[in-house]
C-alpha cells in the first residue's frame, strides 16, 4: 500500500490500481466515461482529469487522466482544483455538441451515465447554436435497438464487444470528424453476450428492444432481486415490471457468478413470463375432454378429495421449481412416493456433481474461473449449455498475456499495454467436442470427438496424471494435455450434462482428483441442465417412475414430463394413473393430458430458492403479485396440505426451516437471505424507487383510482416505495442508487473493492463444504451403435422456458442435424435433406446440413424447448423420404451455432 494525498486528505492506496479505481473507492465523486472495471483503462474519453503536482510547493501541476495514471507513494492529486473541473466541464460541453437533447422521451433518460456526469462536472447551458451531426441508425436484431445519434464515442461499446466477449462483428468505422459504432451492414448481432450493450453504453446508443415494446420510465419500475432460470450458473438478475407485466431484465451485481454481465438468453429470455401460453385459473377436464374453469376453493376441495380418497400417490417434482415447492410436494406425498421428475442419465449426472460437491474438488465460481491458466473442456457446449461460463472461460485465456505484463511491470489495468504485448499469445485451452465450438477461436487445439472417444480420452488423461511416469500408452493429445495441466498455476477442467454421456462426467471427476494430489490449486467446473438440478436430486432417491408402476393420483409440479422422457414411456405413464393434477405456469403436453391444472407463479411472481452448479443456495423474489388465481406453487400444496389435515406451514419461511432440519445437506440455505421479519430502522426494503411517480391515467378506464399496492407477508420485501434499499443486505437490494449516480455504475459505491466483493456480502450461502478426497470412478463397458446421435443444445431454442419469449423465438433456428460428408454419405443424406429420428412411433425430422467440423461416425441433432434429448439419444436415424425443406428455415452451420 502507498499514501497518497488528495485534497489535501492522506488515503492509502492499492499500488495495483489506477487513480481512478482508487478515488471511487474512497467515495470520490469523479466522472467518467471511456473506463470499466472489467475492461481497464484506454484514456479515450479524457473525462476523469484531475491535477497531479510534483510537490507541495507546486500551486500549478499538471493535468492527468485519473484513469492512466498509476499510484506511487508519496503522489499529490486534486479532484476539486479548479483547472481540472473545467476542464472535465469543457469535455463535457464538447460532447454535447452532437448529443441531442431529448432527455424527456429517451429511453435511457433517468438511468443515464451521461446524465449523471453532465451534471456532476456544473455543465447546463450550451453556447453551440449550429447544425448538429448525425448519423442513420441500423438494425442489429430482435434484441438490441440503435440511435447512433446519442453516441460520444467512448469506444466502451467496441471494447466491451470485440475484446471482452469475442464479437467480431460490431466495430468502430471512421471517416474525417465522423466515427460511427455498428455493423457493416444491418443484420443480428450475433455474439450471444451481445445483450450487455444496453448496459455497457453510457447513453443511449443500444436500447432493449424488449422494454421499448412496452416503454415504461426507469423510475417507474418496481423491481425485486432474483435468479436467472435459464441454466444451472445462477446469475443474479434485477426483475422489473409495471402494472403486472414483466419489462425487463437487468444483470444485478454478483462478485463470484455473474459480475457485470449476462448473456443473452438471461436478458431477454423471461418475456415467457407476458405470453398468451400462461395458465390464468385453475381447470378441470370435463367428459368432453375440455378444461372447464373451477374456483380456487372448488379446485382445492376437489383435489384434496382426490388425495384422501387414493390408496397411492406420487408427486413429480422439478428442477425448473423451486426448492420450497419440490419440498411441499415431498413433504404432501411422502418422502417414499416423491420422484425429482429427472430422467436417468440427468439423475445419474446430478448425483455425480454432488459427489463432487461433498468432496475436495468442490466446483468452482465463475470469478474463480477467470483467474485458471490452463483449461481442458471435455465434452461441454459451455457457451450454448451454460453461456455466462463462457464469456469467464474467455477471460481465462488472456491470463498468459497478464502474466507477461506483470512480468513486464506494465499495470494489468493499462488494457492497451497489455494486449501490446501479448499479442495473439492466449493461455492453453484445449476443448473436446463433437462438434466445432464458439470457443474455439480462443483454443490451444479444438479436437472432434465422439462422445465416446472423449470419455476415453478423458480417463486415459487421468491415468496419465497418475502415473506420470508411465508414458508408454500415451497418445500425443493425452501427452500435450497432461503437460500443460501439470505445469500450470491453476488448472481448470469443465464439463457438463449437456452431451447426456456419463461417462464424460465420471471422466472429468477422474481428471480433478488425479491433479488434485499433485496442484491444490486444480478446479472444477461442472454444468447442470437446469436452476434447481442440485436441488431435486438432494431430496429425491427416486427420478422418474418405474415402468408400469402404478398410482391413484399423481401430482406434478412444474414439469413437462415429455421433456423427460419417450413418448412411449409418457404414455405408459398415464396409463397406469388413474388422476393427473399437475401445478405449473405455462401449458404444456402434460398440462394438456391432466384432469385437474393448478395455475402457478413464475420466478417474476414468487419467492423461491435455488441451488447452482457450485451449490450455492440463492433466494428469487418476484417483481409483483400474480393476477387472478395464480399462487406459487408451494402456496397451492400448502393449501391442499391444509385441506388434507396433514402437517403444513404457514409462510414460506416455516417451509424453508422444515427443509433445513429435515435434510442436512441444505441446512445452510435458510441463511442464503433473511426472512419476512427483517427489517432495518424499522422498514422492508422497497420495490419501487424513491422516484417513483406513482399516479398515471394507464387504468383511467376501469377506475380513476390509483390502485392500492398489494402487501407482501412472504418476504422482507415490500410492493411500495416506502422502505429501506441503500442499506439493505445484498440479497434483498432490488436495485442500486446513490446519490448523483442513477445508472448502473453506482454498484461501486456498494463494493468493497472496485470490481470486487459486495461490501454486504455477495449473495447466497454455499451449501457443501468437505474435504473429503473423492475417489477414482472406474469406467462403464460401453458398446453403443456405430452412429452416436448427439445433442446439440442452443442458446435460444434448447431452454424449456426460455425459448418461449417472443424475441427468443425470433433468434432461434430451426431444428437441424450436422453431420460430416463421410457421416452424410453413409446414412445417404446431403445438405437440406430430411434426416428422420425414429423411435416407437414417433419421429422428429431435421434438416441437414454438412459441416467438417463434426466428428466422424456422429449426426449432431439441434433439439428445441418442445423436444426431450433423451428421447434423441435413443432413436434410430434414416433418411425422410417424405421431407420438404421450409421455404424459410433457418438452418445455420456448426460455425454459428450460437445464431
Amino acid at each position: 500500500m502507498a499514501k497518497i494525498i488528495v485534497d489535501g486528505t492522506e488515503i492509502e492506496a492499492d499500488e495495483s490500481r489506477n487513480l481512478l479505481e482508487v478515488l471511487l473507492a474512497c467515495g470520490e465523486d469523479l466522472p467518467y466515461f471511456c473506463w470499466h472495471p472489467k475492461m481497464g483503462s484506454v484514456g479515450a474519453c479524457r473525462q476523469c482529469a484531475v491535477v497531479q503536482h510534483r510537490n507541495q510547493e507546486d500551486e500549478r501541476g499538471r493535468i492527468v487522466m485519473s484513469c492512466m495514471t498509476p499510484i506511487t507513494e508519496g503522489a499529490i492529486f486534486s479532484v476539486q482544483n479548479e483547472t481540472a473541473s473545467g476542464f472535465r466541464a469543457s469535455v463535457v460541453e464538447n460532447l454535447m455538441v452532437n448529443h441531442p437533447h431529448d432527455c424527456p422521451v429517451c429511453e435511457e433518460g433517468g438511468e443515464c451515465h451521461l446524465q449523471d456526469m453532465t451534471v456532476m462536472t456544473g455543465h447546463r447551458d450550451r453556447s453551440y447554436r449550429h447544425l448538429k451531426m448525425t448519423f442513420e441508425n441500423q438494425y442489429l436484431g430482435p434484441f438490441i435497438g440503435h440511435e447512433m445519434n446519442r453516441c460520444i464515442t467512448c469506444y466502451r461499446c467496441v471494447r466491451y464487444y470485440q475484446d471482452y466477449a469475442g464479437g467480431s462483428d460490431l466495430a468502430a468505422f471512421a471517416s474525417r470528424d465522423r466515427v460511427y459504432f455498428g455493423r457493416a451492414e444491418d443484420g443480428v448481432l450475433e455474439n450471444e453476450f451481445a445483450g450487455n450493450l444496453v448496459e455497457v453504453c453510457p447513453t443511449g446508443v443500444f436500447t432493449d428492444k424488449t422494454l421499448s415494446e412496452h416503454y415504461t420510465r426507469k423510475w417507474d419500475l418496481a423491481s425485486a432481486p432474483a435468479i436467472c432460470t435459464g441454466c444451472s450458473l445462477g446469475c443474479n438478475i434485477s426483475v422489473s415490471e409495471r402494472y403486472g407485466e414483466l419489462r425487463r431484465i437487468h444483470n444485478r451485481y454478483h462478485g463470484e457468478i455473474n459480475g457485470y454481465f449476462l448473456c443473452d438468453r438471461g436478458r431477454f429470455g423471461g418475456q415467457f413470463v407476458n405470453s398468451e401460453n400462461r395458465i390464468p385459473r385453475c381447470g378441470q377436464r370435463n367428459s368432453d375432454q375440455k378444461f372447464e374453469p373451477r374456483s380456487t376453493d372448488d379446485a382445492v376441495n376437489d383435489i384434496s378429495t382426490l388425495i384422501k380418497d387414493a390408496g397411492r400417490i406420487i408427486g413429480i417434482g422439478s428442477a425448473r421449481a423451486s426448492l420450497e415447492s419440490n419440498y411441499a410436494l415431498r413433504q404432501l406425498v411422502g418422502e417414499q412416493n416423491y420422484f425429482s421428475g429427472l430422467d436417468d442419465i440427468e439423475a445419474e449426472t446430478a448425483n455425480l456433481h454432488l459427489r463432487a460437491l461433498h468432496s475436495n474438488l468442490g466446483i468452482a465460481s465463475m470469478t474463480e474461473v477467470e483467474d485458471c491458466d490452463a483449461i481442458i473442456i471435455l465434452g461441454e457446449d459451455v457457451t450454448n449449455h451454460a453461456p455466462r461460463l463462457a464469456l469467464s472461460l474467455r477471460q481465462s485465456s488472456h491470463n498468459a498475456a497478464r502474466s507477461l505484463a506483470h512480468d513486464a511491470g506494465i499495470p494489468l489495468w493499462h488494457d492497451a499495454a497489455v494486449r501490446g504485448l501479448a499479442q495473439d499469445k492466449k493461455s492453453p485451452v484445449f476443448i473436446l467436442t463433437p462438434y466445432a465450438d464458439r470457443l474455439d477461436d480462443v483454443s490451444t487445439a479444438a479436437i472432434r470427438l465422439s462422445p465416446r472417444e472423449i470419455a476415453d480420452t478423458g480417463f486415459a488423461l487421468a491415468n496419465a496424471i497418475a502415473a506420470p511416469d508411465d508414458t508408454d500408452s500415451e497418445n500425443l493429445l493425452v501427452a500435450q494435455m497432461k503437460t500443460v495441466l501439470m505445469s500450470a498455476r491453476k488448472p481448470l477442467i469443465v464439463s457438463g450434462s449437456s452431451l447426456k454421456n456419463v461417462e464424460i462426467v465420471k471422466a472429468s471427476l477422474n481428471v480433478a482428483v488425479a491433479l488434485k494430489k499433485i496442484n491444490p490449486e486444480t478446479r472444477l467446473v461442472l454444468a447442470g441442465d437446469e436452476c434447481n438440478t442440485l436441488a431435486v436430486a438432494t431430496l429425491a432417491t427416486q427420478h422418474m417412475p418405474s415402468p408400469g408402476e402404478s398410482a391413484d393420483l399423481m401430482i406434478v409440479v412444474e414439469n413437462d414430463l415429455q421433456r423427460h422422457c419417450s413418448p412411449e414411456a409418457f404414455s405408459d405413464l398415464l396409463a397406469n394413473v388413474s388422476h393427473l393434477v399437475t401445478i405449473d405456469h405455462s401449458d404444456s403436453r402434460t398440462v394438456s393430458a391432466s384432469h385437474y391444472v393448478l395455475p402457478a407463479a413464475t420466478f417474476a411472481e414468487s419467492e423461491g430458492t435455488c441451488i447452482n452448479n457450485e451449490g450455492r443456495a440463492q433466494r428469487s423474489y418476484g417483481a409483483f403479485k400474480s393476477k387472478d388465481e395464480i399462487a406459487p406453487s408451494w402456496l397451492w400444496l400448502m393449501r391442499l396440505a391444509a385441506a388434507c389435515d396433514k402437517p403444513s406451514c404457514d409462510a414460506i419461511d416455516d417451509l424453508l426451516h422444515e427443509c433445513a432440519d429435515a435434510i442436512p445437506g441444505l441446512a445452510g440455505i435458510v441463511a442464503a437471505a433473511p426472512d419476512a421479519n427483517y427489517r432495518g430502522h424499522g422498514l422492508k426494503v422497497n420495490r419501487m424507487t424513491h422516484r417513483y411517480s406513482g399516479r398515471t391515467a394507464m387504468r383511467a378506464d376501469v377506475n380513476v383510482h390509483e390502485p392500492q399496492q398489494p402487501g407482501d407477508e412472504q418476504s422482507a420485501l415490500t410492493y411500495s416505495m416506502e422502505g429501506i434499499n441503500q442499506s439493505a443486505p445484498s440479497s434483498v437490494k432490488a436495485y442500486t442508487w446513490a446519490p448523483g449516480w442513477n445508472s448502473n455504475q453506482s454498484i461501486s459505491k456498494f463494493q468493497d473493492e472496485i470490481g470486487g466483493h459486495l461490501s454486504s456480502g455477495d449473495p447466497g450461502k454455499l451449501l457443501f463444504s468437505v474435504d473429503t478426497p473423492l475417489e477414482p470412478l472406474l469406467p462403464a463397458s460401453t458398446s453403443g451403435k456405430a452412429l452416436d446421435l448427439v445433442p446439440a443444445h442452443h442458446i435460444f431454442s434448447s431452454d424449456e422456458m426460455s425459448s418461449r419469449s417472443s424475441a427468443i423465438r425470433d433468434a432461434a433456428p430451426a431444428p437441424f442435424a450436422i453431420l460430416n460428408a463421410e457421416t452424410a454419405s453413409n446414412l445417404d443424406v446431403g445438405q437440406g435433406d430430411g434426416l428422420k429420428c425414429q423411435s416407437g412411433n414417433h419421429h422428429i425430422t431435421f434438416q441437414v446440413a454438412i459441416d467438417h467440423n463434426v466428428a466422424d461416425d456422429c449426426a449432431v441433432c439441434l433439439f428445441n424447448g418442445d423436444s426431450a434429448p433423451l428421447f434423441l439419444t435413443t432413436a434410430d436415424l434414416m433418411r425422410d423420404q417424405d421431407w420438404t425443406a421450409p421455404d424459410t428455415a433457418n438452418l445455420i452451420g456448426s460455425d454459428r451455432m450460437s445464431r
